[in-house]
């Protein structure tokens, strides 16, 4: 039986190529990790490769094209919302996904250098910008705070005067008034460490019964 090893050698190319990419994500424990990318990348490759035996003769792109179509099905089953906040989570996974998906599809498509560059790329943004992303989020972090305190009259208005005094930026949500108590919640913007100045304040301040960050 003959070989074809050029379908071999992009198989298996695929593998490691799926591989490097995946060893990232299981670096930072995320939900897709090693073994998914790996065989994300294989299953986009072999299915690039099949749409050109299968569909040589009328449209070998058939098969390719819904491969696009499908991994968007995979990368949304990672993304979530967390219960009680409004911070969504898996974004860079599910498009890491999408890109492994894209580079398997440039393997099977007989693109090799453009595919091995292209993860590459996708190494090299994953890690360089998240120190870029830690750089960023020392300089601006936006935080939901939650404050707890008995209800007197300029009580709120006191926290939101302590915002302005360590140079934090905030947008009142809401307030509850509940038993004699206030609640009030903010979405406040600032650098970590006017954040944290003001953390300690509200740490030390004894009128708070509640704190939540």
């Amino acid at each position: 039986m003959f070989l074809p090893w050029d379908i071999i050698w992009k198989l298996l190319l695929s593998v490691l190529v799926g591989a490097v990419i995946g060893a990232e994500r299981e670096y930072r424990s995320k939900s897709a990790g090693f073994r998914t990318l790996t065989l994300i990348c294989l299953g986009a490759t072999l299915f690039t490769i099949l749409s050109q035996l299968i569909g040589a003769n009328s449209s070998p792109d058939r098969i390719a094209a819904n491969v696009v179509v499908g991994i968007g099905f995979v990368g949304a089953g990672v993304i979530f919302k967390s219960t009680g906040t409004n911070k969504v989570t898996g974004i860079t996974t599910a498009a890491m996904i999408w890109a492994t998906a894209a580079v398997g599809m440039g393997i099977g498509a007989g693109y090799e250098l453009i595919s091995t560059i292209a993860c590459l790329l996708i190494i090299l943004v994953s890690f360089l910008f998240s120190k870029w992303e830690i750089l960023i989020d020392h300089v601006n972090q936006i935080r939901d705070y939650k404050i707890v305190c008995k209800f007197e009259g300029e009580t709120l208005e006191r926290f939101e005067k302590l915002f302005s005094h360590h140079h934090l930026k905030y947008k009142n949500n809401r307030q509850i008034k509940v038993n004699g108590e206030i609640t009030g919640e903010w979405v406040v913007r600032g650098s970590e460490k006017n954040h944290n100045n003001f953390i300690s304040d509200i740490i030390r301040d004894p009128t708070v019964k509640a704190f939540e960050f």
